[in-house]
């Protein structure tokens, strides 16, 4: 299986509410920041992508599509690697950004000497972007805003679409080429839904390892 779309949104930006768009759309499994949660080893095959070792065949296999980080720090290298993927940037207001940022992922910092795989990852590939700055709110900004900017200069336009998910599926499925379902577009990953994963997943990596029998 090979990458039919690239999601080169940052993570808080309609990425939860995307990938379930594009799994209903045909173009599943769609990888998220949720998946890395889901394997021991995909934080430390993101280590290696960011110290210029990525294995993005590892990585993706099984995966049609890819959106939120930890990918969307390699959406460049990633739009090389698979060619013939279409490229999806998903923007909101920037003031809202920030505060949803705020709320949920960068609500506490992440330690220069983090030692835990999953915080060492966050770290190089999400942390590392904004100097790990996460509550200045002008260098979180500035570098959102810029990295928008630069995806629209790297990606040929006729491969990209901007898009923000309040749109709702016909931009969407015009893009992709694909009809317009019935229903509305999925609308998930509130901050207090975030809040409350993000609760579950960390209980659930504290828990030890069960004894064998």
């Amino acid at each position: 299986m090979t990458l039919k779309v690239i999601g080169a949104g940052y993570g808080r930006t309609g990425t939860m509410s995307l990938k379930l768009a594009l799994d209903h759309l045909g173009f599943g499994p769609c990888y998220h920041m949720v998946e890395v949660f889901k394997n021991p080893q995909a934080p430390l095959w993101w280590i290696d992508a960011a110290e210029g070792r990525p294995d993005w065949e590892k990585i993706f296999a099984g995966y049609a599509s890819t959106v939120d980080w930890p990918n969307a720090t390699f959406y460049k290298e990633l739009a090389e690697a698979y060619p013939d993927a279409k490229v999806i940037l998903t923007e909101r207001d920037p003031e809202a950004w920030f505060k949803s940022t705020q709320a949920t992922i960068f609500a506490n910092d992440i330690p220069e000497d983090a030692t835990d795989p999953w915080m060492r990852m966050v770290g190089k590939v999400v942390a590392d972007l904004f100097d790990r700055r996460m509550h200045d709110k002008d260098r979180l900004i500035s570098v959102y805003q810029a990295h928008n900017a630069r995806v629209r200069e790297v990606i040929p336009a006729q491969r990209l679409l901007v898009y923000e998910v309040s749109q709702g599926w016909a931009p969407l499925c015009a893009f992709l080429g694909v009809a317009v379902p019935e229903g509305p577009m999925p609308k998930v990953n509130s901050t207090e839904e975030f809040q409350g994963r993000l609760a579950h997943q960390i209980a659930e990596r504290a828990q030890p390892a069960a004894e064998p029998a």
